[in-house]
Parts: C-alpha cells; structure tokens; sequence
C-alpha cells in the first residue's frame, strides 16, 4: 500500500521541485502546448503572483517528496471573468494513476470555491484522455472542444474545455461585482 499523501499551500521553496515537474510535461506530453520548461525562478513568480491575488496553489507530497501541485488562476484578464477560473495540475510522471490528481483536484475546488471563485474551466491540452477522465470524475461536464488549435510533437492538437459550478454558482450574484 502506498504511502498517504498530504496537500497543503504551495510555498516559494517548491519552486524547483515544480518545475521539474512541468519540465517533463512540456519535453514529453501534450497537456501543456508550452514548448520549452519555465525556470524554478518562472515557478516561483507564480506560486508569489497567486498567493497576492488570494488564488489557490496546492501541493501533494508523499514521504516529503512533492509530487504533484495544481493551481487556479482566474479564466481570463478582463474584470467580468473574476469569479471565473482555470485550474492547471501536474503530477510526477513516477506518480500517475495513484489517485494523487484526484486528490488534489477535488482540494483545488474548495480552495477556489474558497478564494470568490463560481465556476472552473479545465482546458485538456491535447484533450488528453487522463485528463479529461479526471475532470469527469469531479462532475465537470464537457463544454467544448477546439480543433487543431495547437502544434506539437509533429502533430495537431485539440483542447477540450470542461467545466464545473462552485459553490453557488450562478444562481447568485459574486459578492463583489466587478469593476
């Protein structure tokens, strides 16, 4: 039986252990379209920027190895998108399929909940099946899917969009409006 995994807040000195994460994505799958890895330094600016704006960003260590971290980001920069996020999460290739992205999801969704957030976007780079499996899980339902909207690898990649409802929703208005 494997070890238990915990999940609490990112913190700036996960930085690295992140962007070795990321870098496996970007070098050897589609659910990233980025092509070259960020810097530890890129990492941590992300872990800084989501902490100022109240937003989300987990981990998951197992035997106090990270291995795996999943964040949400508001869906879009303009002001009326602000109780709409994106959630983004990346597992350790040696950690897949151990139910690790569930749990992180599933504590991702009550933190963004948590943070103001009404609805979730999942955007499946290269629609990947696990991901999109994943997503499914949780109750997020499809909402779309772009045609060869990317190019990696020598080949033409969809995104598939998913999304899920948080908290009430849209059957109330935001506590604050946007501006």
């Amino acid at each position: 039986m494997a070890p238990a995994i915990t999940i609490r807040q990112a913190r700036v000195e996960d930085g690295g252990a992140m962007a070795a994460i990321y870098a496996h994505h970007v070098l050897h799958g589609t659910a990233t379209f980025d092509t070259v890895p960020r810097t530890a330094a890129d990492t941590v600016a992300k872990v800084e920027e989501c902490m100022t704006r109240g937003w989300p960003f987990l981990v998951a260590e197992r035997d106090g190895a990270l291995v795996g971290y999943a964040y949400a980001t508001q869906f879009r920069d303009r002001p009326a998108y602000a109780a709409a996020c994106e959630d983004s999460i990346y597992l350790h290739p040696d950690h897949l399929g151990q139910g690790i992205g569930k749990a992180l999801l599933t504590a991702l969704l009550v933190a963004a909940e948590q943070a103001g957030f009404r609805q979730m976007i999942a955007v499946a780079g290269g629609g990947e099946p696990a991901s999109v499996a994943l997503h499914a899980s949780l109750g997020f339902r499809d909402a779309g899917r772009m045609h060869a909207v990317g190019r990696k690898f020598g080949r033409w990649l969809d995104t598939v969009y998913m999304q899920i409802a948080l908290g009430a929703g849209d059957s109330l208005p935001p506590e604050r409006e946007p501006q």
